[in-house]
């Protein structure tokens, strides 16, 4: 008999959903209360991370410096605020059709600063946010890789993630225990104008991740295809099509470190990048 975790996992799947992760409330005893997920419902016993993969074609049209607005709306705008948010609204109303409430969330930058004052004694100013790419470390989904992406087994850094907290005791997912990340390209020149300057351990739930020291500031200048933080100013930015991410996407699909291959090699020529207003091709 199929239990209630794996009816819901199958059901979002059949929303939409490509990935999907559960962490107890438990995994989150170290998170501060302005990025705890008690603090937006006291009651939660289970945190869900609902996955949808980026495309790899959405990422042609930056790869060849012809067309950005392909990955700019299957990449970003509708894959975030339509597509992927009807798997995490479907998965809710399915969890709250069976009797649990569901609090979907997107995935809005936690650097975001208070907006208000506590409304009560001892309680985090509104609004709490929450680090999506901790949280899916905690839910199984995958890890943070030396470029600072989340990488999941499925697709390395191609995907978009939301947020389900839940009254519900869901059984959860084991830690990713696999390194995704070989740190194959630590020493290239993955960035052209100098936003990565060596590196720092960061743990999440006893998982220990090596990720490069970033100068988020530079990266906002960014023009190799990197876009603003779509949410607050304040916000990193969206870096998933930058040439960062794409030579992500090149070096672990060559050492064949992600489970979605394909026919044919994702880099086919050289890479062109930008820098400040001369276009030049990577050699």
């Amino acid at each position: 008999m199929i239990d209630f975790t794996e009816q819901l996992k199958k059901y979002s799947r059949e929303s939409g959903a490509d990935l999907i992760g559960i962490a107890p409330i438990e995994r989150f005893s170290d998170v501060p209360e302005n990025r705890h997920p008690a603090s937006i419902f006291p009651e939660v016993k289970s945190v869900m991370v609902v996955g949808k993969r980026i495309t790899r074609g959405a990422l042609r049209g930056i790869e060849e410096g012809t067309q950005f607005h392909i990955y700019n709306i299957y990449g970003r705008d509708w894959l975030n605020n339509r597509i992927l948010a009807m798997a995490t609204f479907k998965t809710s109303e399915f969890l709250e059709d069976n009797g649990w409430e569901a609090i979907p969330l997107p995935n809005l930058p936690p650097e975001l600063p208070p907006m208000g004052i506590p409304v009560r004694e001892n309680q985090p100013a509104p609004n709490v946010m929450m680090d999506f790419d901790d949280i899916a470390v905690r839910a199984g989904i995958g890890e943070v890789g030396y470029c600072g992406f989340l990488l999941t087994p499925q697709f390395g850094p191609r995907q978009r993630i939301q947020v389900i907290l839940t009254d519900a005791e869901l059984n959860p997912d084991p830690m990713c225990s696999r390194k995704i990340c070989t740190h194959c390209i630590e020493n290239e020149d993955i960035c052209h104008i100098g936003a990565i300057k060596g590196s720092k351990v960061v743990s999440i739930c006893g998982k220990e991740m090596k990720v490069a020291d970033i100068d988020y500031e530079k990266c906002k200048g960014c023009k190799n295809g990197a876009f603003p933080n779509p949410y607050h100013s304040a916000g990193k930015p969206d870096r998933l099509g930058a040439l960062c991410a794409r030579n992500c996407v090149n070096a672990l699909e060559s050492r064949e470190e992600i489970e979605n291959t394909f026919k044919n090699s994702f880099r086919k020529r050289p890479p062109w990048r930008a820098i400040l207003e001369e276009t030049k091709v990577l050699r």
